[in-house]
C-alpha cells in the first residue's frame, strides 16, 4: 500500500498491486484495475518512485529478479 494526496489535500491509501497506470495530465492520474481514477497531487515520478518502494518492502523485486535470471541457474 502507498499512501498519496488527494487534490483536496486529504491523504489516501492505495493498493499499489492494483495500479495500472500513472499519468500527468497535468495532475497526476492513477488508474488502478478496477478503473478507478484517482488525481493525485504528487507527480507520476513520486508514485512510481512509491510503488517500486512498496515492491521491494514486500520481497516482489527480487522474485521478480530471481525468475528473470540467468539461464540454466
Amino acid at each position: 500500500m502507498i499512501t498519496v494526496t488527494r487534490l483536496n489535500g486529504k491523504p489516501i491509501t492505495v493498493n499499489a498491486l492494483l495500479i495500472e497506470s500513472i499519468e500527468e495530465t497535468p495532475d497526476t492520474m492513477i488508474t488502478l484495475t478496477t478503473g478507478k481514477k484517482i488525481t493525485v497531487l504528487e507527480k507520476a515520478e513520486t508514485v512510481v518512485t512509491l510503488v517500486l518502494s512498496f515492491l521491494q518492502t514486500i520481497g516482489a523485486v527480487n522474485a521478480t529478479l530471481k525468475s528473470n535470471g540467468p539461464e540454466g541457474s
